[in-house]
């Protein structure tokens, strides 16, 4: 399938993260997908793939607010794949997340995950997927997790390190795209989980197997801040009381309102981290609503 990449930038992040969020609630044209990273000390490019050469006229709103754009074809094979191959290992936290190409060296390391990413999202080099992995490590130093649930899994990186930090936790990684859950479970075998960790084709939190009596006492997010903003009183209703949810995926602009929003649901923030213009929220179910409105 030929491909075409329109790409911004460098800008400043205020204009770069508005035109990534436009051209992602495009629907003519509508991206297959939209990238915003960090390119020198204060700039961000933005990357946006179709499927059929985009029309300047139809993102001309988008163009208002970035340098002008420019739009290649790209090759018709794996790009996604193919992008990977060259990336370095990424250490966060404890973990250490690489490809193939670097598995030798990595393999005394016990926390070392090896993801081939593929057409899936997360290989630990985007600011959201580190973050993540971070907050994992910092929860695990003075808490346990016998049930964890990966919302929107992509590659099962974060599936893969919740099982990894957890003696004999149970971990269910979710994802609406049947290619990144097949990538997923790749990846879980590739990392030696495949009894501890299952990975269903699901959207949200609807499915049976997300729905049991007990609930999840850790429940990882990493998507974007409508889906996020939505799933809130099914998030509640996913975890035991004390249970905690991170939430990922969001710019620093956008996390006070998903912050607020989880709040209102009964929620209590515990933390927050940010790199890059991106935030990780780290939040836990309160027992009330009571509690969370005395909180200052």
């Amino acid at each position: 399938m030929p491909l075409f990449r329109l790409r911004f930038g460098p800008a400043p992040l205020a204009a770069a993260s508005s035109a990534a969020d436009l051209l992602g609630e495009l629907t003519a044209p509508s991206a297959l997908a939209v990238t915003l990273f960090e390119s020198g000390p204060e700039g961000f490019v933005v990357e946006a793939y179709y499927d059929a050469r985009p029309s300047a006229a139809d993102l001309a709103d988008a163009l208002r607010t970035l340098p002008a754009p420019t739009l290649e074809a790209v090759p018709d094979q794996d790009w996604v794949a193919l992008s990977q191959a060259a990336l370095a290992p990424v250490a966060a936290g404890r973990f250490l997340v690489h490809g193939r190409h670097d598995r030798e060296r990595t393999r005394p390391r016990r926390t070392a995950i090896e993801i081939e990413a593929g057409q899936a999202f997360g290989t630990g080099h985007n600011a959201t997927t580190a973050l993540c992995l971070e907050a994992i490590d910092r929860l695990v130093r003075s808490r346990r997790f016998t049930s964890v649930l990966d919302l929107g899994c992509g590659t099962g990186v974060l599936a893969i390190a919740a099982a990894q930090a957890n003696a004999g936790a149970r971990v269910l990684a979710v994802d609406n795209d049947p290619v990144a859950a097949a990538i997923a479970r790749t990846n879980v075998r590739l990392n030696s989980q495949g009894q501890r960790v299952r990975v269903v084709d699901a959207t949200g939190l609807a499915h049976p197997r997300l729905r049991g009596p007990r609930g999840f006492d850790l429940v990882l997010a990493n998507l974007l801040p409508g889906p996020l903003i939505e799933l809130a009183p099914a998030m509640r209703r996913a975890l035991r009381p004390g249970g905690i949810a991170v939430l990922s995926g969001v710019l620093d602009h956008q996390a006070r309102e998903l912050a607020a929003t989880y709040r209102a649901a009964g929620f209590a923030l515990r933390a927050r981290a940010r790199r890059a213009g991106w935030s990780v929220l780290t939040l836990a179910r309160v027992d009330s609503f009571a509690k969370v409105r005395r909180r200052p």
